[in-house]
């Protein structure tokens, strides 16, 4: 019968969270957000590089005077240019409209900018002498480097592969940091997506008045557990919807969008990290679930419940303040209380364990810890909402509800009754 209750219990959550268009709109308004972005960011690449290219490639009529030495004339003929020993003069030409534009090269201008000077056409198009300019002079320089790998070390076509050790073994830098980050972005995500709903799924039943109903047929335990099993369920299923923006702009517009090539030949994944960032996560995910219903079941609104929500927010972006000692120094006194004190530790834990600062026995230690305290709180908010289901008007008794028997706790209570 238990098993029963919490299939029909987990069913019903799912079905009735997944037929509600608030769910969805939740869902899908940020990976709608994201598409829109992807698009103003495609179109504004693809004007920017056509803009870009018509300038480098504009033809425009100019003089100019080198006192670098690095101008090659011919290379500044073809581009339309005419040598000049009075800047004045060309200047006043600009003015006059007789010269589109006079560029003054400096005679070191890698310490001192060039001067430019153009007939003004608007906003966008002056950015065409600028272009000009630069162009010929980092074409002029190329052309005096014989050697083709000098051109392309100049250009900064060097590249560098870096190997580091720790312990005597070689460590994965920031190729082994990609995989066991992802438990900290799918931590946050659904802390703050199913939050409110964690809190609404013990609140809903209890404002609508119809627990009593419920519990005749469901056992207390049952319905917590599933509640908190469809929870998560529903998590998994905002995740895929959010990644399939991303997914999809990279299987498509990687190009358009400048995205590097994502080789995951060279991804790390190390088994204890992996491992113990996955128990780290359920036993943080749970707890945090496991609390959030108790709330619920102890306050008799929603309204009441968002301050305390509020404050288990905060205390998962407290660990983002010490971010430099958590990296830097992870044995740090303040790093370690963050590191074991349950509503802290999955956040600080997970970046730990990611950048390879988490010893594997804290790592076992720390998921045993929030698995059982995981336990202890589904425990406590199962009797908080075997006994506050009947409180409607106002807080529930943590320690009457505590000290209350078992069998007693299903029934309401004189006063509850009187009311």
């Amino acid at each position: 019968m238990a098993r029963h209750n919490l299939r029909t219990v987990i069913g019903f959550e799912l079905g009735r969270n997944l037929s509600k268009p608030r769910f969805w709109i939740i869902t899908l308004v940020i990976p709608i957000a994201l598409m829109v972005v992807f698009a103003l960011v495609l179109l504004s690449n693809t004007s920017t590089s056509a803009t870009t290219d018509a300038q480098k490639n504009a033809h425009i009529s100019f003089s100019y005077r080198d006192r670098s030495g690095v101008v090659d004339a011919a290379l500044a003929a073809e581009l339309g240019g005419t040598p000049t020993a009075d800047p004045a003069a060309a200047i006043a030409a600009v003015k006059a409209g007789r010269s589109q534009a006079f560029f003054d090269y400096p005679a070191d201008p890698s310490q001192h900018a060039v001067k430019v000077y153009g007939q003004d056409r608007d906003v966008f198009a002056n950015g065409v002498y600028g272009s000009v300019a630069q162009s010929l002079l980092q074409l002029s320089a190329q052309q005096k480097l014989d050697s083709p790998k000098l051109v392309q070390l100049a250009g900064g076509g060097a590249s560098s592969v870096t190997v580091t050790y720790r312990d005597g073994r070689e460590t994965a830098g920031f190729n082994g940091l990609i995989a066991p980050i992802l438990y900290l972005v799918a931590f946050y995500l659904l802390i703050i997506l199913l939050g409110n709903q964690m809190l609404a799924s013990t609140l809903e039943e209890k404002e609508n008045r119809v627990t009593e109903m419920i519990l005749t047929t469901i056992n207390p335990t049952s319905l917590i557990l599933g509640k908190i099993i469809s929870l998560f369920a529903l998590g998994l299923v905002q995740m895929v919807v959010f990644a399939l923006p991303l997914v999809a702009a990279y299987a498509l517009f990687r190009t358009q969008l400048n995205i590097p090539t994502l080789d995951l030949s060279h991804l790390a994944l190390d088994p204890q990290q992996m491992i113990v960032g996955a128990l780290i996560l359920i036993g943080g995910f749970a707890l945090f679930t496991g609390t959030l219903v108790a709330i619920g079941a102890i306050m008799p609104t929603a309204k009441d419940a968002g301050p305390i929500f509020g404050i288990l927010l905060v205390l998962i972006f407290i660990p983002f303040y010490i971010m430099t000692l958590v990296v830097s120094d992870p044995t740090a006194p303040i790093v370690e209380l963050f590191t074991w004190f349950p509503y802290s530790a999955p956040v600080t834990a997970l970046l730990r364990n990611a950048f390879g600062t988490l010893p594997l026995w804290q790592g076992v230690a720390l998921a045993v810890e929030l698995l059982a305290l995981a336990a202890i709180v589904l425990r406590i908010a199962v009797q908080l909402f075997r006994y506050g289901s009947i409180e409607y008007g106002r807080r529930v008794s943590l320690r009457g509800a505590l000290t209350r028997r078992r069998g007693a706790a299903t029934q309401p209570s004189a006063e509850t009754a009187a009311r």
